[in-house]
């Protein structure tokens, strides 16, 4: 394509009109709290923020219980151990001073696109109920029923996917929360270019400490500030258009 002229005139045009979108950001800012809580509505909904929609799935084992997938919070309790603080991240708030920032439990935690979107990265950490469980062998529970402190050898990964229009896994990545006795208790960003272009995300975590019932780990993480750059919709115009004229570009040029 790159050996006609017209063509990468074009394809260089499309380039540079997505590099010309603006970013969107996630920040969960835009979504009202009421000072030290989290958004537990106890209904299966989704919400929005910086242009992904977040889901936040609910079932009723009994009153007031249970959800999983996304939440968000303003809580900053980095001390109090177990699942009644289930909500605040260890960072006791948001990425640079702000309030509000994302909880997810898994379960299934999922972000959705209204479009196939090109992700620049996010922040991620631990919660408090995670990370003192690593840290310090406590979840609350008296005896405890997760395996602590953390040590050489264990670990707690979250991995992200990246799923397609048809909601086909098409890339992965891993993010260790805890590497050995080293358990994140800061924001740190991480990066999703190479995710590509997505209609969804979903995550999933795995532990050193897991059992005949799965992972004893309490399989939470906290983000901030998804940020990502949508593909502008000339690009899924055009794309087809410059396919059409490449093929005719070839059926023209004259042989030698």
């Amino acid at each position: 394509m790159s050996s006609n002229p017209l063509l990468a005139g074009l394809f260089t045009t499309l380039l540079l009109s997505g590099a010309s979108q603006a970013a969107t950001v996630a920040s969960f800012d835009d979504l009202p709290l009421a000072p030290d809580s989290y958004f537990k509505p106890n209904a299966t909904t989704t919400f929005q923020s910086g242009g992904a929609s977040f889901h936040h799935d609910y079932t009723e084992f009994f009153p007031g219980c249970c959800w999983n997938g996304w939440s968000y919070s303003n809580k900053t309790d980095t001390s109090t151990p177990g699942f009644f603080n289930e909500a605040s991240a260890i960072t006791g708030g948001g990425v640079n001073g702000s309030a509000n920032y994302g909880v997810a439990y898994l379960g299934e935690a999922r972000i959705s696109f209204a479009a196939p979107t090109s992700l620049s990265g996010a922040w991620f950490t631990n919660t408090t109920y995670a990370y003192l469980a690593m840290k310090n062998g406590d979840d609350g529970n008296d005896p405890a029923f997760v395996k602590g402190p953390f040590g050489p050898g264990d670990f707690f990964k979250l991995t992200v996917q990246g799923r397609n229009a048809a909601d086909e896994v098409v890339m992965s990545l891993d993010i260790l929360l805890a590497d050995g006795a080293d358990v994140l208790d800061e924001w740190r960003w991480v990066e999703l270019e190479d995710l590509g272009a997505v209609s969804a995300l979903t995550f999933f975590v795995s532990s050193s400490d897991s059992g005949a019932f799965g992972v004893n780990t309490p399989t939470y993480f906290a983000m901030d500030d998804l940020t990502a750059v949508p593909l502008p919709p000339a690009a899924w115009l055009t794309l087809p258009g410059l396919l059409v004229l490449g093929a005719r570009a070839r059926r023209s040029t004259p042989r030698r």
